[in-house]
């Protein structure tokens, strides 16, 4: 029997928990004399932000991000990418120690790979960790159009074991008012995804209590985005590709992802509930598809003279007396939207949720059977923010004026 310990030991040293990616996919392999061979087809695609919104973009394999190459560190790979773009491509893969002949950059380390050409790709992965791939060339357009994903190394030895390993790429976009292509040539973003997709249409991260949890991010987009967690404070374990070590780790609620970097966190789901994920920088979560030039008045009841101050400064719109709040109720739709455009608001558990870019909801629930979306969470009674009857308030003096 020492034949078949020998064969199983390998698989012992490679087991991981497989990534999870809330709308994306992993990208299937087959193993050929002992490497492991993925195909890449570079394409232009049709890509969903949210329901009824609907933008041309590239991408891989029918989707943006493309699907995750996950494989394990040590392992020989071969990647085929096929173009079946309208110019030329090269992937690079973002962070990867190889051979300069397989980088991916085109002009200084291989030709191009022209519009119905197949190349192939091949190196033995030395590292572990968070990695990225994406085009270079003419990467303003390519990458601005989506054309990017994750590269996840496993460890030969896990030493930091999790039960669900997430997988976000954050993205900026800019999308004119009523459009459907991308314009690449601006800093004028106005659309911030995770995995391509805004609120209502992110997938929730479901996970059951107890379980330990690994988010990975990825920022390929033009900006850097703060992405802040609710009800936990997480551990920062990587920052780019290596583990940082235990003495360099560091708690947090929030993780600043600049510029093509990645950020790993880690965390024990001790806290049940429905806890907000999102980027802190406001317009990116709850001003997504904002994007024009239309002067704005604050703190005014104007009535009548909106329609004066129309004449004078075309395409003027009233926030209102507080603001934009009451634009995400039913009864106060005062901004007209333009066809392919987001809506305002999205629905939650006790109202229209204001928050619609880069959010999503971290769903941590006891006694789970599966990893479906579980709904609402049904709070204790009792443990909810309400309203009360100021007389309750007791003996302190307060100002309520």
């Amino acid at each position: 029997m020492r034949w078949f310990w020998l064969l199983l030991f390998p698989m012992m040293l490679s087991a991981y928990t497989p990534v999870t990616v809330p709308n994306g996919s992993t990208l299937p392999y087959k193993m050929v004399d002992g490497v492991k061979e993925f195909h890449l087809v570079a394409e232009e695609i049709e890509h969903e932000f949210c329901p009824g919104i609907k933008v041309n973009c590239w991408g891989f394999n029918g989707q943006t991000p493309g699907p995750v190459i996950e494989a394990v560190e040590g392992d020989r790979v071969r990647i085929f990418v096929t173009n079946k773009l309208p110019e030329k491509t090269t992937v690079h893969w973002h962070g990867l120690i190889l051979p300069n002949g397989m980088d991916g950059v085109y002009a200084l380390t291989q030709p191009g790979i022209d519009p119905g050409e197949t190349f192939v790709y091949e190196f033995t992965l030395r590292q572990n960790g968070t990695f990225m791939y994406h085009p270079h060339f003419d990467d303003i357009s390519q990458i601005g159009l989506g054309m990017m994903g994750f590269f996840i190394i496993h460890p030969k030895e896990e030493t930091a074991p999790v039960d669900r390993d997430f997988l976000i790429m954050l993205m900026a976009w800019s999308v004119p008012p009523g459009a459907a292509t991308p314009n690449v040539m601006t800093m004028d973003l106005n659309y911030f995804t995770f995995n391509s997709c805004f609120y209502p249409k992110t997938e929730p991260l479901v996970v059951k209590t107890g379980e330990r949890v690994r988010i990975r991010f990825g920022n390929l987009s033009l900006i850097p985005h703060p992405i802040h967690l609710h009800g936990y404070e997480f551990t920062l374990t990587r920052m780019g590709g290596q583990r940082l070590p235990q003495s360099a780790q560091y708690t947090d609620v929030t993780v600043n992802v600049p510029v093509g970097t990645t950020r790993d966190i880690e965390f024990v789901a001790d806290n049940p509930g429905d806890w907000a994920m999102h980027c802190h920088i406001t317009h990116h979560a709850a001003m997504n598809g904002m994007g024009d030039t239309k002067s704005v008045m604050l703190n005014a009841d104007l009535g009548e003279i909106a329609d004066r101050i129309d004449k004078l400064i075309p395409g003027f719109k009233q926030m209102g007396i507080t603001g934009f709040g009451k634009m995400f109720s039913k009864q106060h739709q005062m901004m007209p939207r333009p066809p392919n455009f987001v809506p305002w608001g999205a629905p939650g558990q006790f109202g229209m949720l204001e928050l619609s870019g880069m959010f999503t909801v971290l769903k941590v629930r006891d006694d789970l059977k599966n990893y479906d979306d579980p709904g609402w969470y049904a709070h204790p009674p009792n443990t909810t923010a309400h309203p009360v009857d100021p007389s309750q308030i007791g003996s302190l003096e307060w100002n309520l004026d």
